[in-house]
C-alpha cells in the first residue's frame, strides 16, 4: 500500500517524554507523500517541560506538515463529515486521553478529531504511552481494543522494574500501523518488549 495522497489526521496529547520519538515518524508519513493534518491538545500549546515549550512543538509540527495545527474542538469537528480523513492517528495518547475516549467524553480538540472520524467508520491508530495502562486504566485500554475502528500500534512495558504498570508505544511501528489500519487490519503482534526498542 501507499500512502501518496491519504489525508491524516495526527493528534498529540500531553505525554511530553514522547514527542521526540514521534516527530520522526510524522516527517516520515510526509515523505511518503500523506498529507498530514496536525491536532493538538491545549497541554500540548500551553505546556512547558523539561522536553521543550509547547509553543517549539506546535511550530515543529507545523512546519514538519506545512498545514496549521488544529488547535480547537470547532476546528476539528469538520475532520469527520466535512474533511474525512483516510486515517485518524492519536500519538502519544496519554491515559487521560485514553480513558476519556473510552468513556466517550470529548472535551478537547484531538478527542474531537478521533470521535469525528469515528462516527464516519474511518480508522483511528492510538499510541499509547501511560504509566498506568496495566493499574486502574487497564480497563479503558481493552475497552478500546474491543472496539471497531480502532487499532494500536504496538506497545509495550517501557520501563518494568521502576514503573511496572507503565506502557509506551513503539512508535517506529507507527507508519506499519497505519497503513494495515487503512486496510482493516490490526498490525501484530499488539503487545511488545517495548523497553528494549529504540
Amino acid at each position: 500500500m501507499t500512502l501518496k495522497g491519504k489525508k491524516i489526521g495526527f493528534g498529540l496529547t500531553g505525554s511530553h517524554c514522547t514527542y521526540e520519538a514521534v516527530m520522526p515518524q510524522i516527517e516520515k508519513l510526509v515523505e511518503l507523500g500523506a498529507e498530514v493534518l496536525p491536532v493538538v491538545s491545549h497541554t500540548v500549546e500551553h505546556t512547558t517541560t523539561r522536553f521543550g515549550k509547547g509553543e517549539d512543538w506546535v511550530k515543529r509540527i507545523e512546519e514538519i506538515t506545512g498545514n496549521k495545527a488544529i488547535n480547537s474542538i470547532v476546528g476539528a469537528e469538520p475532520l469527520g463529515p466535512k474533511i474525512p480523513l483516510d486515517c485518524m492517528v492519536v500519538a502519544p495518547i496519554t491515559g487521560n486521553t485514553m480513558s476519556k475516549l473510552a468513556n466517550a467524553m470529548t472535551d478537547s480538540p484531538v478527542l474531537m478529531a478521533a470521535k469525528a472520524t469515528m462516527r464516519n467508520n474511518g480508522p483511528v491508530v492510538l499510541g499509547i504511552s501511560t504509566n498506568d495502562a496495566l493499574g486502574l486504566n487497564g480497563v479503558n485500554l481493552m475497552r478500546l481494543m474491543a472496539s471497531r475502528n480502532l487499532y494500536f500500534i504496538p506497545f509495550g512495558q517501557d520501563d518494568p522494574e521502576k514503573k511496572p504498570n507503565s506502557m509506551v508505544a513503539r512508535m517506529s511501528l507507527l507508519t506499519e500501523t497505519v497503513m494495515l489500519a487503512i486496510e482493516g487490519r490490526q498490525l501484530q503482534p499488539v503487545i511488545v518488549e517495548r523497553f528494549r526498542d529504540e
